[in-house]
């Protein structure tokens, strides 16, 4: 990671349009972005997407930017998109529900095949609800401190660690 001073020249080149500090900011951030997409997701294809929205909405938004902790405004970017993603999925349900269906059997019910490419840890992070598993990886797979995600999720400190503390609970529970 680069130091704070290194970021701050990285970001004002974005605002003054620089293609160099974009591609900068993009090799910074894409390997934790696409693996907190990942975490969330469970599809590669789907993370490459988002991820890839996120980079053209940072275009836009990088000028909104006003200070603070550049992660945690970055990752609350991240997480209003794979909100709008949960969104769309929501509306599409009425619409595929009898698919939904048969794909949530091959998921819980892998083939055998499957079984032995599919993480367990994966298997049973989609088992919880998308706040939980959204925090979850906030924490350990982009490695936000409690102070950046309660930021980011605009909630007291307090309330996302018992969140998180509750999630990893749970996870526990579900892996043994």
């Amino acid at each position: 990671m680069a130091k704070s001073d290194d970021l701050a020249q990285i970001i004002n080149g974005c605002k003054a349009g620089s293609a160099e500090s974009f591609s900068q900011l993009v090799d910074m951030y894409a390997g934790r972005l696409f693996g907190y997409f990942y975490r969330l997701t469970g599809n590669s294809e789907l993370s490459d997407e988002l991820l890839s929205e996120l980079f053209v909405k940072l275009v836009g938004k990088i000028g909104s930017y006003k200070g603070g902790s550049f992660d945690s405004w970055l990752f609350k970017i991240a997480s209003n998109i794979f909100n709008d993603y949960l969104r769309g999925k929501q509306r599409r349900k009425k619409l595929l529900d009898v698919k939904k269906r048969e794909l949530e059997s091959k998921i819980t019910e892998p083939k055998r095949s499957e079984s032995e490419r599919i993480d367990k840890l994966q298997i049973q992070l989609e088992k919880l609800n998308a706040d939980t598993r959204e925090l979850i990886m906030l924490r350990f797979y982009s490695q936000l401190s409690l102070k950046e995600m309660a930021e980011m999720r605009s909630e007291p400190i307090g309330t996302t660690l018992s969140k998180l503390h509750r999630g990893l609970k749970r996870l526990r529970e579900l892996m043994e």
